[in-house]
């Protein structure tokens, strides 16, 4: 695996005044606590009561910081029970309770087919744009008054700088852009659909990104994207596409993503002119929690 860009990542071009804030890590399919330990203290878990929910955060410390988890597919208060199908995820309440403890940040993990050949299993993609193929779920916290959002770069641009550089400086290969597109599920896609989300230009394929990107943004939160390659997009590879081995490929790339995300979140700036940090300022910045 190679990068796509191997030049140093851009200076930040808004020249603001990054100081520390405080970072979320969403975690999809595959992607646990666990891959920390020994560097993570779980301090515990807790329930946040939003008007969209509740949603069960686990509060963490790095290196003298604190550093929250939330699993997106995970049951918000009964411990144990089945995990949540992407189609029933509550994310309104994900994101809400995260702006609610104060979160300036989120790095997300998600599984994806490959649309590109050549991206094989365990590629990392540091997503850059967003395809939304998916109806039925809630995707805005404005039902009652009219907030557009640009939406232009769904991606925060100050934080995939800081993703990029740190994988440059752990010697981490990653694809620095790519398309992800968002389908209902919980079914995978037929080879048809395959083919037309590749003419649209998608380069991956997934079931979570969506409405998560458009809320974090609504919330003033940058959210920055890394998807794992965990099979060859239905009728590109050899076969018929299986649960067992999206998450044989998950746990394989879990080292490399868990490093990547930890150490990202050990050095992560906010900075709050960025447009993701102001993308409601016009509207007066209005609630979502």
């Amino acid at each position: 695996m190679t990068h796509i860009d191997d030049r140093p990542p851009a200076p930040d071009p808004l020249g603001g005044d990054p100081a520390p804030g405080r970072m979320a890590i969403i975690g999809g399919t595959g992607f646990h606590l666990e891959a920390g330990a020994g560097t993570l203290d779980v301090v515990g878990d807790e329930v946040i009561t939003t008007r969209w929910g509740k949603a069960r955060i686990t509060r963490t410390e790095l290196a003298g910081r604190e550093l929250l988890f939330l699993d997106r597919h995970r049951a918000q208060t009964e411990p144990g029970a089945p995990r949540i199908p992407p189609h029933r995820v509550n994310y309104r309440a994900n994101i809400a309770a995260l702006k609610q403890v104060g979160v300036t940040g989120i790095l997300a993990s998600t599984a994806v087919g490959s649309l590109r050949a050549e991206w094989g299993l365990g590629s990392l993609v540091l997503l850059d744009q967003l395809l939304d193929h998916v109806d039925g779920r809630p995707r805005t916290f404005f039902d009652d008054t009219a907030v557009h959002v640009d939406f232009t770069r769904p991606y925060c641009d100050h934080l995939r700088r800081q993703v990029a550089g740190t994988a440059h400086a752990l010697g981490i290969p990653f694809h620095d852009g790519g398309t992800y597109i968002c389908t209902n599920g919980p079914r995978f896609e037929s080879a048809a659909e395959i083919r037309a989300y590749g003419a649209w230009g998608a380069h991956v394929v997934g079931m979570t990104a969506v409405p998560e990107v458009a809320l974090a943004r609504e919330a003033e939160i940058s959210y920055a994207g890394i998807s794992v390659v965990t099979n060859p997009a239905a009728g590109t590879g050899e076969g018929d596409l299986t649960e067992e081995e999206v998450m044989e490929a998950m746990a394989a790339a879990m080292p490399q993503i868990a490093r990547l995300f930890l150490e990202v979140a050990k050095g992560y700036r906010d900075d709050p002119s960025t447009p993701a940090r102001r993308a409601t300022r016009e509207f007066g910045s209005p609630r979502v929690t």
